[in-house]
Formats: structure tokens, C-alpha cells, sequence
């Protein structure tokens, strides 16, 4: 079959990645894709939230198969643009309907949803521009840290998590005075859940799932959690204090209540539910639902997946997942993220990137591979062209040798200004 991935980060790449490796697959194509995806599919300009040039893709190249990658085309309702379409829609297609895909581009929608169906987060509150000061005033009830959400999509960064009370109070008012844009319009304050950071991943054909690969990320941009929220610079898959007992409990309390609430909602929802996590003293609480992968998750996480990925998108979109059964290889895999200097905050592109054979082969085999992010061609040269630059995803028996050989790859990579962290995995090893 033909299929057609919508995205151009890291996340994209492993995605089409794994694809390519179904006996299934006859063409792959990426929209726009970036200089990793054109060695292993056929790129396609334009942009996923050009409902109308995805169509004409689709249309052209006999699309049997969509997989939405990014949050943003979802949430603007591209699943319910394809059901509409008499000529798309018996496409098979990867993502939740515009209702679905709120629970992520709405935390209120999302918090109000756990409430509802009983499913474990935080005590929180919601407030706009006309209600500050009481958001000030909840604010005083709470136990530092602050934590203080926008309730749109902001790129991964509008969430702040915030030790003083002034400060707190002083940064509420910047969101709700544009910092974020119209995402920051309303913004959730939540009670601060200590304990580890988990996220689980589903892929659910609104009846039925399959649990996914587990992975930790890092999203802060310096070592030991220090400085600036960012997309995420790494990854580690399988997570050990996540064993059994725990994963019983994420199903039970969370996964199959969230499945559930979906088909009482009437949600169309055949997609990704990517669950983040806290596990506090062995019971975990949601912090938020993602209607897609994470990355650099998805890295990790696709490099662990032995079974046929494609097929089991087929059965998701079809509607049949029961049956299905998703073979994980009994490894680690550990992702760490090379970024332009000065990112999240003001950065520098069009750097040539050199130094390791990887970043123009990502092989099958082998257990090195380089997934790309925001790179671009400039004639014959792969330059930087984004915050999130590469990423060096390792496969190995322990997250220790994993550790080693991602740090020595990584040395080989050369672009001006490049930054990454060198303690990926280290806390899991505590």
C-alpha cells in the first residue's frame, strides 16, 4: 500500500522509519518530510495544515494510508476534512476527529474530561484575563512550586513550573497578556504532583488499544533539569521503575477509563494517546494527554517495536485492533537530542552539519541510527534549520552501553553552536 506521513520533525522520521521496514509498504511518502525521511521515502512540499495540498497529495499519489504526526492539523480538524471529502474518505487515516484531538489542544477540555470520567490528575483551576485575580488569589492556596498551564497549543513550551510565589504571580499576568498568544488566552494553575515523570503511549481504534513502549524525556535544557522548558533533548525506553505493578495500575486507573470515555464522548478517535505521567509513591496521575507521539519519545520508542507497525496502523484505522498483538524487543533504547545553540530561546540556522556516515543512512540493521529534526538541503549540504536540530538514538542490553555509544556518536556530529545533554539516563541509573 501507499502511505503518506504528515510532518517534518524527528518524531516524522522514525515514524516513516519504521514503515518502510513493513512488507507492506510499496510507497512511502512524507509531507513535507525533511533530509532524513527523502533517503528512505519521497518527499512531498507543502505543509500538513494545507488541508487542501494534503488532499492533492493524497489524490495524486493514490494515498491508501495517512499518518498525522504533529498535534496542530489535528486539532484544526484535518480526520474530520477526510470524512467529509467523498473522494477521501475511505482513506485509512492515523488521528482522532477535531473533538478528540481537543483533549490536547485544550488542558482545560483535558482536565475537565479526567474529572468526569474519574481518571487521577492534579487539583486545578482555570482562569482567563477577567478572572486574574482570582487566579492570584488561587495561587496563595497552593504549596510551591507553581505550576501554570496555557490551554493552548504553544509548541511544548507553555507550561511553566515556577518556585516563587511573586514570580508566579508576575508570569500569570505575562500569559494572560499574550506571552504565549492566543494559547495563553486561558490558563490552567494546577496543584504540583511530585514524584518521576513517565509517558505511556496507546494506539486505540476508539474500542480497543495497544500499549505502546514506555519512555522518560527530559525536557529541560540543561543538565540535572536546569533552565528552560524545550521540546525535549532525550529519551529512555523501557522505564525501570515502571514494571509490572505499575503498568497494571496506569491500565486499570487510566488507560482503559480514558478508551472507554472516548466512545461514551462519541469521539471518532483512531490515533495515538500519548499519556504523560507521575508516578507518585507508586500511584500514577495524569499531567496531560498528547493526541499524537511524543519526541524525542517516538524515537526511543519505534526502535523497540518488532512487530509489523504498519499493519497494526491498518487495524487502528479500520477500526479492528482487536486481535492485534505488538511484539517489543527486550532492549533499551535511549534517544539524546542535539539543538542549536541559544534554543528555546533565540538560535541560529543554515549550519552545515558533518562528521558521522549516520546522518545520510538511517539503516535498518545496526544499532546507531540518526533521526532527523529541523534540517534542511542547501545544495549538497544537510544544514541546521530548526531549534531541535538531530537527535542520536542508540539500541543495547543496558541504559549504561546505551549511554556510551549515543555519547560517542553524538562527538562525531559537527554543526556551529551545537548544544546537547550529557546526562540522558544517568537519574534511571540511581
Amino acid at each position: 500500500m501507499n502511505v503518506l506521513v504528515l510532518g517534518s520533525g524527528g518524531r516524522e522520521h522514525a515514524i516513516a522509519w519504521k514503515i518502510s521496514q513493513s512488507s507492506r509498504c510499496d510507497r512511502l511518502f512524507c509531507m513535507p518530510g525533511n533530509p532524513g525521511t527523502a533517503q528512505i521515502a519521497t518527499n512531498i512540499k507543502g505543509s500538513a495544515n494545507d488541508f487542501e495540498a494534503v488532499r492533492k497529495a493524497v489524490l495524486d499519489n493514490g494515498i491508501q494510508l495517512v499518518v498525522a504526526g504533529p498535534e496542530e492539523p489535528l486539532v484544526l480538524g484535518i480526520r474530520d476534512f477526510f470524512v467529509s471529502d467523498e473522494q477521501l474518505k475511505d482513506v485509512l487515516f492515523v488521528g482522532p476527529c477535531r473533538k478528540g484531538a481537543m483533549l490536547e489542544g485544550s488542558k482545560n477540555f483535558a482536565k475537565e474530561f479526567m474529572n468526569k470520567y474519574g481518571i487521577p490528575t492534579a487539583r486545578y483551576r482555570s482562569f482567563s484575563k477577567e478572572t486574574l485575580h482570582e487566579g492570584e488569589k488561587f495561587l496563595e492556596s497552593l504549596k510551591a512550586p507553581y505550576v501554570l498551564k496555557a490551554d493552548g497549543l504553544a509548541a511544548g513550551k507553555g507550561v511553566l513550573i515556577i518556585d516563587s510565589l511573586e514570580e508566579a504571580r508576575r508570569e500569570l499576568g505575562n500569559m494572560l497578556s499574550g506571552k504565549f498568544g492566543k494559547a495563553g488566552s486561558t490558563v490552567v494553575i494546577e496543584e504540583y504532583l511530585s514524584g518521576i515523570e513517565l509517558s505511556v503511549f496507546i494506539l486505540t481504534d476508539g474500542e480497543d488499544y495497544l500499549l505502546l513502549p514506555e519512555a522518560k524525556d527530559y525536557k529541560r535544557i540543561g543538565e540535572h533539569d536546569t533552565g528552560l522548558n524545550t521540546g525535549g533533548m532525550g529519551s529512555v525506553s523501557p522505564v525501570p521503575f515502571a514494571d509490572a505493578s505499575f503498568m497494571k495500575k496506569v491500565e486499570e486507573r487510566i488507560v482503559k477509563p480514558t478508551v472507554g470515555a472516548l466512545k461514551k464522548e462519541g469521539m471518532d478517535y483512531r490515533g495515538f494517546i500519548f499519556i504523560g505521567l507521575m508516578n507518585c509513591g507508586g500511584d500514577p496521575y495524569v499531567i496531560e494527554y498528547n493526541v499524537r507521539m511524543g519526541d524525542p519519545e517516538t524515537e526511543s520508542v519505534m526502535t523497540r517495536i518488532d512487530s509489523d507497525f504498519l499493519g497494526h496502523l491498518c487495524a487502528a484505522a479500520k477500526g479492528s485492533l482487536k486481535g492485534e498483538k505488538i511484539e517489543i524487543a527486550d532492549n533499551f533504547a535511549l534517544t539524546v537530542v542535539a539543538v542549536s545553540g541559544g534554543y528555546p530561546g533565540t538560535y541560529g540556522k543554515g549550519y552545515r552539519i558533518t562528521g558521522s556516515e549516520n546522518i545520510f543512512s538511517c539503516r535498518a540493521e545496526g544499532n546507531v541510527r540518526i533521526f532527523h529534526a529541523g534540517t534542511a538541503m542547501e545544495g549538497e549540504d544537510i544544514v541546521t534549520s530548526g531549534g531541535r536540530v538531530l537527535t542520536v538514538t542508540v539500541n543495547g542490553n543496558s541504559i549504561e552501553q546505551c549511554r556510551k555509544a549515543a555519547y560517542e556518536e553524538m562527538e562525531k556530529v559537527c554543526f556551529k553552536d551545537i548544544c546537547f545533554r550529557r546526562d540522558i539516563g544517568m537519574d534511571l541509573l540511581q
